[in-house]
């Protein structure tokens, strides 16, 4: 009788669990098509009727006004950041991560910005983290990074046009992105934020400076003479999707999930980008760039089963 109860007890318990985890699948997934998404507008950019500075207004600017209202009730939790987290939070992923990631995106493809900043996002964090606390990544994860830098390697030789000036230097650039999204990537461990506090702190001084950059003529503008169509694919997805969805959806899977699963579902983003080149942009994908996406891929999922 008391284990029939028990039982029954036990039940309620397990369908949360099992709702918790449903919810969880959905965020990382909503996360993976975000960031692939990302990829896919980087790489267009260079195509459309907007310059770096118009998407980066856009992907800065909508969250700010989006998420302004919250400011009051997140400012002594945003006034507790050390300047130097706050800074390493801007910098890792906003202006300068964001036109380091544009041009190097110009210079190669979507399949190569989701591979070399995403994907090699866990070797970026290892040599950020040795450069600043002077910690080694443990041992067990050191066959994973060497997976991701030998896909890396493969993705480099199979570049279309063979490894030309221009080639190195989009992957040179991206590399450099991905370090940075390593120093983001510490700065908001060491912030200690929630979703939207972090938000604020990255979109909010972003938006500043990018104005002044703006108002001065350092940076290059097509405001007005573009159409609200040019603009809609940059406001979906570097607006809404990568400044809002993706920075919420990350932390309710983290939550349903753990960091690890989460991680490891995410790190398809690069292959997904990929895939979705070919007949959004016209890339193509030939065998040894899919065994270097593959491989990168294989490196996040290892390293984050370290």
């Amino acid at each position: 009788m008391s284990s029939a109860v028990g039982s029954e007890a036990a039940q309620p318990a397990r369908n949360n669990i099992q709702t918790a985890t449903v919810i969880g699948y959905a965020a990382i997934a909503v996360t993976v098509a975000v960031w692939a998404g990302f990829a896919l507008s980087i790489r267009y950019i260079s195509a459309s009727a907007l310059t770096t500075a118009d998407v980066a207004l856009i992907r800065f600017g909508l969250p700010t006004l989006l998420l302004l209202p919250l400011l009051p009730s997140r400012g002594r939790a945003l006034r507790s950041v050390r300047p130097r987290d706050a800074m390493m939070v801007i910098c890792g992923a906003g202006l300068p991560f964001f036109f380091v990631a544009s041009a190097g995106g110009a210079a190669t493809s979507a399949t190569y910005v989701g591979a070399l900043i995403a994907g090699t996002s866990p070797l970026s964090v290892a040599l950020v983290g040795y450069a600043i606390d002077r910690r080694f990544a443990p041992a067990t994860r050191w066959h994973a990074l060497a997976i991701i830098v030998a896909g890396a390697a493969a993705l480099v030789v199979a570049a279309p046009a063979g490894v030309s000036v221009s080639t190195a230097k989009g992957v040179a650039l991206l590399l450099g992105a991905s370090l940075l999204w390593g120093i983001y990537t510490l700065g908001l461990r060491r912030a200690g934020l929630d979703a939207v506090g972090s938000t604020l702190l990255l979109s909010v001084p972003s938006l500043v400076g990018l104005l002044v950059l703006m108002a001065s003529g350092l940076v290059d503008s097509h405001l007005g003479t573009f159409a609200l169509a040019d603009a809609a694919p940059f406001l979906l997805v570097q607006g809404l999707g990568v400044g809002l969805t993706a920075s919420l959806a990350y932390v309710i899977a983290i939550a349903r999930l753990g960091t690890a699963r989460s991680a490891a579902v995410g790190s398809l983003a690069p292959a997904l980008a990929s895939l979705l080149a070919v007949p959004l942009l016209g890339e193509s994908l030939t065998l040894l760039t899919a065994l270097g996406v593959g491989a990168i891929t294989l490196g996040v999922v290892l390293s984050n089963r370290s």
